[in-house]
């Protein structure tokens, strides 16, 4: 049954919206391994700058007892409520290419009432394709790129880029149901689910939100910068190197992971890891790179070329 109270409302002041844009979502909840959904929301608001399109409305969605919002207190009063939001947004990409978000919480109430309401939205939009994420813990290492199992009606995508395709039953998030609603309208939709080291899921891992940013660009051509993550993921691969290096439990752990991983993907699958941009070299290490091998050529090579 669905709820004859809307469950959004429109956001006067958005700005016109170009019909045949990527719909992309991010909605944090059951599971987040690593963090990654909840670091790309974070990205999408802090570093994006989302102009709201329509609004969620708590009161209908949220169970505020197991979800808080947060209330700040400053000596004798209260200086600030922050409810959590839940909000569909026109974004642009480190290009000024121009897509559209839907970030924030999973709701825990009015779920169908909550998804005939995003294929309103989208259908009014007339979006172009519709990417989620989300992710999930698995035993692999953290030496490995992160996989990720492709869902949804994009079959050019699960080819290339799902390394592990179950046969299972899972709990349902709202994002399984929106791409099941979705696929049933024929649209062009994409659940990609990351693969996340169990003993670094608990953890705010960085890698696992630049995988999911770059399973985005894969299936959308959007281009994020990740400059800050990169330098994140590199600190942070440094603290868990330390603790690997200083445990022989967790190396005999690690080389069995390691183990199994290159053994599962030199049989099972043709599909590959999306290389994520933690993995490659920035603009500033290319140059450096380019600066120490010119400085090692013995003089009078250029006059020899």
């Amino acid at each position: 049954m669905t709820l004859s109270v809307p469950v959004y409302h429109r956001v006067a002041s958005a700005p016109p919206v170009p019909a045949g844009l990527p719909l992309v979502i991010a909605l944090t909840g059951f599971t987040d391994a690593g963090s990654a959904v909840s670091r790309v929301v974070t990205y999408v608001r802090e570093d994006l700058e989302p102009t709201p399109i329509a609004v969620f409305e708590n009161d209908i969605l949220l169970d505020y007892r197991a979800r808080r919002p947060v209330i700040s207190f400053e000596h004798d009063h209260l200086t600030d409520y922050r409810p959590p939001r839940l909000e569909l947004s026109l974004v642009h990409d480190a290009l000024g290419q121009p897509f559209i978000t839907l970030t924030g919480y999973e709701p825990d109430f009015a779920w169908d009432s909550f998804t005939a309401a995003v294929l309103e939205l989208a259908a009014e939009l007339d979006v172009a394709s519709v990417t989620w994420v989300h992710a999930i813990p698995m035993p692999v290492p953290h030496t490995r790129p992160l996989g990720t199992t492709v869902s949804g009606t994009r079959t050019e995508l699960t080819a290339a880029h799902s390394v592990w395709q179950p046969e299972t039953q899972v709990p349902a998030t709202v994002g399984h149901l929106l791409e099941y609603r979705f696929a049933e309208t024929a649209a062009d939709v994409a659940g990609f689910v990351l693969l996340v080291p169990h003993y670094l899921a608990d953890t705010q891992y960085p890698a696992a939100a630049l995988a999911a940013l770059d399973s985005v660009t894969v299936a959308t051509g959007l281009v994020f910068a990740g400059d800050e993550l990169r330098e994140e993921n590199r600190e942070y691969l440094e603290k868990v190197q330390e603790q690997v290096g200083g445990s022989d439990e967790l190396q005999r752990m690690i080389e069995t992971l390691e183990e199994r991983y290159d053994a599962y993907m030199a049989g099972a699958t043709n599909a590959t890891p999306i290389i994520h941009t933690g993995d490659l070299p920035t603009a500033d290490e290319i140059a450096a790179e380019l600066e120490r091998y010119l400085a090692t050529r013995p003089a009078g090579d250029d006059d020899k070329a």
